[in-house]
This record gives structure tokens, C-alpha cells and sequence, in this order.
């Protein structure tokens, strides 16, 4: 009874994206799932992605980390190293040669993050100095919780330089992958130089 239900549906027909055709509508949703150790994705990332790729399909891949001042978890991927970006194009390699198509989620977790995660040990950066509640924890790199410390609220001049990083960060997708790169907050960031 469900085939039918999923067979009346254009989730198996073609759709033009922009410049890519893809073959079916079934995407790959972004997943953190910290397993890129020193920021840097390995073997484990190439066989989860490669695993998910099918012909004309799409992956989006987990967040992806834009600066050294974005993460809040452990072991999260970045795109903001030259070692990061050669690594990602191994796994760019692997889903293309299955046939699909692999977009970068850009991120920066502002604060939701903590001192243990910054460089320095630094407050994490924010627009505001308000912390996350207390009743919510954050994953410790030990493995244990704790939590959300007051992040710092950035002036004026900071939030174009964290604009900047997302900026370079898609310039380093692009050339870890020039068929393209997600930047999930492109409507929001539209004109932010003019």
C-alpha cells in the first residue's frame, strides 16, 4: 500500500536544480556526526558519503566548519585549511565517481559552543553575550556535558570578518568541488558589502 502511496509522487521524477539534473528528488540531508578527527575528513567521511551517492543524486554533506572560531562539537569537519580542503577532495572524488552531486553546509555554531572548542580558550563569539540556557548541554571533547558559557558579542567590524570567513569558506568548497558549494545563509548575507 505504501509503493502506491510513493509511486503518485515525483520523488523518483528528474529535477533541474540551477545547472545540475537530478535524476530523483531523494537527497542526502546534512548530519553532523563528528567523526573527522583534528577537523580534517578521513577515510570514514569518504565511505559514509560514498555509501549515500547514487546516480543524479543529491549529498549534502554534514556542517562543515568555516574558521577555527565555528566549532562546537568534537571532531566536526572544516573547510578552512588547506589540509581540510584537499581532504574534502577525496571524498568529493569518491561521490562524483558514483554519479552524484555533493553541496558543502557551511557553519559557524556561534554560541553554541565553548572555551574548550576556541582558539586560545577564548568566549565563544555571538551577537549577543547571552548564554544558552542552562537546562541545555553541550558535548565535551572527554565525552562528558557541561555548560553553555557566555559567549562574547561581536562589534561591527567582527561580523564582516566572520562574513569573510563564510566567504572563503565557499571559495575553498568551490575548490574542493567546482561543480559548486551550499551557503546555507546566501539570502540573509544577499548585498551585506553594498
Amino acid at each position: 500500500m505504501a509503493e502506491n502511496k510513493i509511486k503518485g509522487t515525483s520523488l523518483f521524477s528528474p529535477y533541474k536544480m540551477g545547472k545540475f539534473s537530478l535524476s530523483h528528488r531523494v537527497v542526502l540531508a546534512p548530519m553532523t556526526r563528528c567523526r573527522a578527527l583534528f577537523g580534517i575528513p578521513g577515510d570514514a567521511l569518504v565511505e559514509y558519503y560514498t555509501q549515500r551517492s547514487t546516480p543524479g543524486g543529491l549529498v549534502i554533506t554534514e556542517g562543515t566548519l568555516i574558521s577555527p572560531t565555528a566549532p562546537g562539537f568534537p571532531h566536526v569537519p572544516g573547510i578552512y585549511s588547506d589540509a581540510q580542503v584537499e581532504a574534502w577532495k577525496k571524498v568529493v572524488d569518491a561521490v562524483h565517481a558514483k554519479g552524484s552531486i555533493i553541496f558543502c553546509q557551511l557553519w559557524h555554531v556561534g554560541r553554541a559552543s565553548h572555551q574548550v572548542y576556541q582558539p586560545g580558550g577564548a568566549a565563544p563569539i555571538s551577537s549577543t553575550n547571552k548564554a544558552i540556557s542552562s537546562r541545555w548541554r553541550i558535548l565535551m571533547p572527554d565525552g562528558t556535558y557541561g555548560t553553555y558559557p557566555a559567549p562574547r558579542a561581536l562589534g561591527t567590524s567582527e561580523i564582516l570578518e566572520v562574513v569573510e570567513h563564510y566567504s572563503q569558506a565557499a571559495l575553498n568548497a568551490i575548490r574542493a568541488d567546482p561543480w559548486g558549494s551550499w551557503l546555507p545563509y546566501r539570502p540573509i548575507l544577499k548585498g551585506w558589502d553594498q
